[in-house]
């Protein structure tokens, strides 16, 4: 007698930008059920291009479903979440209604800020934690284009505790063509490394408006940027959560390389004009770092720049 099948999970997706549409789209092409929750122009633009992905692991051109927020029903058994940190009530509002009723949120936002809000919205046991790392936008034309090798997704549940639903989507995900998928009991943890990662990263190309390699090749920017580094660790540690020595190897390493093209998206967002991060990033570090007494002048600066253009953005003072 064969053991019944168990039903494939139902995958929707908030948005189709650089990191939902590469992730979630790697996912269809594997043969997922995925369908994309996105605006009307978007979703124009998916039915009649298609989902559009430029990568050093293979293009593709997808065919893929998709929904309005008019059109939500609670049959989702997981809700990716990508948005931008400063979209994050509206994403909410708008994923609330299609989450099952035995289904859960999985965030690949930045940061750490906004495990709080989800948790008191859904309920910490219907909220996974999850890191992703990737260099990806959406080009003009509405094309996906991945930058580099960088294609590594990170999840596990709050609790620590390996389960069901965490094996089933990771199987999903190791399925799919360019992703790597870790399932880990310490997903806490490595969402402390990371942001420690990016608010290094962040801090320092937005602070010299440049990418890791231009900064290193001037006479004190790696040192700087080391010191960072160490800051940035150090803040985690007074939260609980010291990066692992081979983390801090390898961004030391990563840090130090002088033709390194590596830059952030937050940088990114600055010199297109757009919003920014940096109260979900570096604010939350910086918030973090005067809890803790631990001296942050380099961070300190770098949010009062970011700061600062967003003020000349609101005025319309930009280039």
């Amino acid at each position: 007698m064969t053991e019944p099948t168990m039903p494939d999970l139902r995958i929707l997706v908030l948005g189709a930008g650089g990191i939902g549409g590469y992730f979630g789209g790697r996912l269809a092409e594997s043969g997922a059920d995925v369908t994309f929750l996105v605006r009307e122009g978007r979703r124009k633009s998916l039915l009649e291009d298609g989902l559009r992905i430029e990568s050093p692991f293979g293009n593709a051109i997808l065919t893929v479903q998709t929904l309005t927020a008019s059109q939500v029903e609670p049959v989702y058994d997981v809700v990716l979440l990508t948005c931008k940190a400063y979209d994050l009530d509206a994403a909410i509002d708008a994923i609330a209604p299609a989450v099952a009723p035995a289904g859960f949120v999985l965030p690949f936002l930045n940061g750490i800020a906004h495990m709080e809000p989800l948790n008191q919205r859904f309920g910490a046991d219907r909220v996974l934690g999850g890191t992703a790392k990737i260099q990806a936008t959406v080009t003009a034309n509405g094309a996906i284009r991945q930058f580099n090798d960088w294609r590594t997704i990170t999840f596990g549940e709050q609790s620590g505790a390996m389960t069901d639903r965490v094996e089933r989507l990771a199987a999903l995900f190791a399925k799919a063509v360019g992703v790597e998928v870790s399932a880990v009991t310490d997903i806490r943890q490595r969402m402390w490394e990371k942001l420690v990662h990016l608010a290094t990263a962040a801090t320092m190309t937005c602070l010299m408006r440049a990418n890791v390699g231009e900064i290193v090749r001037t006479p004190h920017g790696r040192d700087i940027f080391l010191d960072q580094l160490r800051t940035s660790a150090t803040i985690a540690a007074a939260n609980g959560h010291k990066p692992s020595d081979a983390f801090m190897r390898g961004w030391e390493q990563t840090f130090s390389q002088p033709d390194s093209a590596y830059s952030t998206s937050m940088l990114r967002d600055i010199e297109r004009g757009g919003r920014t991060e940096v109260e979900h990033i570096l604010g939350f570090m910086l918030k973090k770092a005067r809890e803790a007494n631990i001296a942050c002048h380099t961070l300190l600066l770098a949010y009062t720049h970011i700061k600062a253009y967003e003020e000349r953005r609101a005025a319309d003072r930009l280039p």
